[in-house]
């Protein structure tokens, strides 16, 4: 079985309240170089990471009742003889080890160097609209494959940007998530968000104020939608 069969199964399982216990030993039984050696480019990264982000978060939550933050923070993914927290994935790994805090401009300088050396070589803004954390305002869990991420990842920017994003042309608003105030550097900056609702959503202009949605921390788990690319 491939590493990234196995994340796929392992969210699989998770979203089928299936035991996911043999599938976790595995994967954590894994070689210790097998992560480098499989995961060469930025597509085959970020379909891993995101499965296993979303697989963990939700097993480790739902599953084992760990609470926030300790679930972020503490080293509970066990993957190929590491221990990783779902923060060092997210910020680290997915973010190229961005500070958590830092709105996306700032580098995490106590990024530890296997962290360092997983990460993706460039920063995809749309990732904020794949990982779930839980949340009504998250994003659903889908399944992503290195063949098809860059279609699963417009898919899900697009649906999410339908869902979350509107424009008020009398004032010449622009009502966005509050992700992008988060990780204002990962989306471009106030220009690349104005730019990015006109490329998905044709709205928008310029000189379009940008005002952040409040943000819904209420849970709901089990969120999980079909993208149809996925193979599985």
């Amino acid at each position: 079985m491939s590493l990234q069969q196995l994340a796929a199964d392992l969210l699989l399982a998770v979203k089928r309240r299936e035991d996911a216990t043999p599938l976790i030993s595995r994967l954590a039984r894994l070689p210790v170089g097998v992560l480098k050696a499989n995961l060469s480019t930025d597509e085959q990264k970020k379909a891993f990471w995101i499965n296993c982000y979303n697989a963990f978060f939700l097993h480790l939550r739902r599953d084992q009742g760990v609470e926030k933050p300790t679930i972020y923070r503490n080293q509970l993914c066990r993957i190929a003889g590491q221990d990783f927290s779902l923060d060092e994935i997210e910020h680290g790994i997915l973010r190229r080890y961005r500070a958590k805090r830092g709105a996306g401009f700032l580098p995490n300088l106590f990024t530890p160097r296997h962290i360092r050396k997983l990460a993706v070589d460039r920063i995809d803004f749309r990732i904020h609209f794949a990982l779930n954390c839980g949340a009504i305002s998250c994003p659903p869990i889908a399944f992503y494959t290195p063949e098809q991420i860059d279609q699963q990842l417009e898919i899900a920017t697009t649906s999410f940007l339908e869902n979350d994003t509107w424009f008020e042309p009398e004032k010449n608003e622009v009502h966005f998530s509050r992700l992008g105030l988060w990780y204002l550097g990962d989306f471009g900056g106030p220009h690349g968000i104005r730019k990015i609702v006109q490329h998905y959503l044709k709205v928008g202009q310029p000189s379009s104020q940008i005002i952040f949605n409040d943000y819904n921390w209420e849970e709901n788990l089990d969120n999980f939608v079909d993208y149809q690319l996925s193979t599985i």
